[in-house]
């Protein structure tokens, strides 16, 4: 059971960034699978959630600027980031949990991935 992060990189500030998290091992589509990014010296803040019946939520730091989605014909999540913000640098990290409640807390969370480093930088 694996999650895989891909697609951080280095982004201007008011650019965007596609992060994708690939599952091995069991079916994405049927658990809450979150987005959650962590900056030095920071607590783990969850940025947004989607159930297995793609109801999402988004905290107000990413509310209209991320997007998340699921492909469960590739076994992965999305997040569209746009309108990136210096403040959005930080390692971002997927996770899934059990149920069907999507919540960007992260306890509850017991499979993570090891994350993508994301930096917005002029």
């Amino acid at each position: 059971v694996q999650l895989v992060e891909s697609g951080g990189g280095l982004a201007q500030p008011g650019g965007s960034l596609r992060l994708s998290c690939v599952a091995s091992g069991f079916r994405m589509g049927l658990y809450p699978i979150g987005w959650f990014r962590q900056a030095p010296g920071k607590e783990r803040e969850g940025v947004a959630c989607i159930s297995s019946d793609e109801l999402t939520y988004y905290p107000d730091s990413a509310k209209g600027r991320f997007t998340i989605a699921r492909d469960n014909a590739a076994n992965s999540v999305y997040l569209q980031m746009s309108s990136l913000k210096p403040e959005d640098s930080a390692v971002y990290y997927c996770a899934g949990r059990p149920g069907n409640v999507a919540t960007a807390n992260a306890s509850g969370y017991g499979i993570w991935g090891q994350g993508t480093q994301v930096t917005v930088s002029s």
